[in-house]
């Protein structure tokens, strides 16, 4: 259950504010909503997928306060207060070079765990601990994809990294 702010709030909902792809939103949520129920099913922000609903395929991977989550295994009313990222708003206009990197290398096949594996790579690559094929395989390995693009989606995440790494090169010459 949630009510946008401004109206009457349903009885037995908590008020939570969350700002969601750069935009407060002020809601009222059942205490039960997973934070990927409150995306998908009120918020209408579907590139979120449901997959397991149990934590372990990564298909709902979000970035909440810069760090990447479950987020079938997170609370909504947890994340009072919060800044989370989706899909959705992982860019503006033009591709994220996540994104850009994915579909250069042919890094999805169904489609359907792209977007958690697109968001857990930006978080990766953001927290700055994989710097090899095999650190990219492991910091992945919660996300999971059943149509065995792996050795395509850690090329794009690799990728990303070089060019990162010679930005940062370029721009401390």
């Amino acid at each position: 259950m949630l009510s946008e702010s401004g109206s009457s709030a349903p009885p037995g909902t908590i008020p939570v504010t969350l700002t969601v792809n750069g935009q407060e939103r002020q809601l009222q949520v059942a205490p039960w909503t997973t934070l990927l129920d409150l995306l998908r099913e009120e918020l209408d922000l579907t590139g979120t997928k449901k997959g397991c609903d149990h934590g372990q395929c990564g298909a709902c991977t979000v970035i909440v306060d810069g760090k990447r989550i479950n987020s079938c295994l997170a609370l909504a009313v947890q994340k009072d207060g919060s800044t989370v990222t989706t899909i959705e708003g992982l860019s503006s206009g033009n591709l994220h070079p996540v994104q850009a990197a994915f579909v250069e290398h042919d890094a999805f096949q169904c489609g359907y765990c792209t977007p958690g594996q697109i968001m857990s790579a930006v978080a990766l690559i953001e927290e700055g601990r994989a710097r090899s094929r095999e650190e990219i395989r492991e910091h992945m390995s919660g996300n999971i994809c059943r149509c065995g693009a792996y050795s395509n989606i850690v090329d794009a995440v690799e990728d990303v990294l070089k060019s990162k790494t010679s930005s940062f090169r370029e721009a401390a010459e």
